[in-house]
């Protein structure tokens, strides 16, 4: 990777942006994985046409990296798949050929974008942000606000509020609340959220995420409709309240 970073992009809503890797070679799928991770991207991969298809049902991404040829189906079936289903969601194709048929023949089935293999990170990271930008990413600089329903948190100042209400936070209440915005409507298992605000993986203090989601519960739940909720067996959604 280079060493300047551009701005990250992130969703509309502050959350991070979702990318779905589809190769059918392990080694080119992990390099994709952590050249995406590096701006901040959500990545899943999928190293068969079946998996790709199955997975973005499930992680709904922002953008998807297409390798034309897969085992079981190619990357253009998997895109006709992707478009009965799902979204317009932007796809950039790799392939190994490199003539004006094939890169007319993925541009006309749908897909947005083309890079030829062997590419560098840089180019099809570029190619991305470029992509994600015109389907309506934006630089997480333009605001430092997460809004989500009638809850507000403020990343510069750490000013948090609730219909106007003024909500005095800890500093972990802080991080766990923010890692929850940024995921609005997205089940976070109790182990990624130990990964994420505590920085460590440990299942013996899966009990600590209970402790504080009861702690944010009572500072930003009480008296309202409930926004934080637990989905039995696997963890933690944040998401509006309902409204009558």
């Amino acid at each position: 990777m280079t060493s300047a970073r551009m701005p990250a992009l992130t969703r509309p809503d502050g959350s991070p942006l979702r990318v779905l890797v589809v190769d059918d070679e392990p080694n080119i799928a992990e390099l994709l994985r952590m050249a995406l991770r590096y701006e901040g991207w959500d990545v899943e991969v999928a190293l068969t046409g079946s998996k790709a298809v199955s997975t973005a049902k499930v992680q709904r991404p922002d953008a998807v990296v297409l390798d034309m040829m897969l085992p079981d189906f190619d990357g253009m079936e998997v895109l006709r798949r992707l478009r009965t289903d799902q979204l317009d969601v932007p796809v950039l194709f790799l392939t190994a050929r490199d003539s004006v048929e094939d890169r007319v023949a993925g541009l006309t089935a749908g897909g947005d974008d083309y890079v030829t293999k062997p590419f560098s990170l840089e180019e099809v990271v570029a190619r991305l942000r470029g992509l994600m930008r015109r389907s309506g990413a934006t630089d997480v600089k333009s605001s430092s606000m997460l809004i989500v329903g009638d809850l507000t948190l403020d990343e510069e100042s750490h000013e948090v509020a609730r219909g106007g209400d003024e909500i005095t936070l800890t500093a972990t209440e802080f991080e766990l609340l923010r890692y929850l915005m940024r995921n609005p409507r997205r089940v976070l298992s109790k182990a990624q959220i130990l990964d994420r605000v505590w920085n460590y993986d440990f299942g013996g203090q899966a009990n600590v995420v209970e402790l504080y989601v009861s702690y944010l519960r009572k500072k930003v739940d009480a008296g309202r409709e409930p926004m934080i909720h637990t989905m039995r067996g696997a963890g933690y959604v944040l998401k509006p309240a309902e409204t009558a």
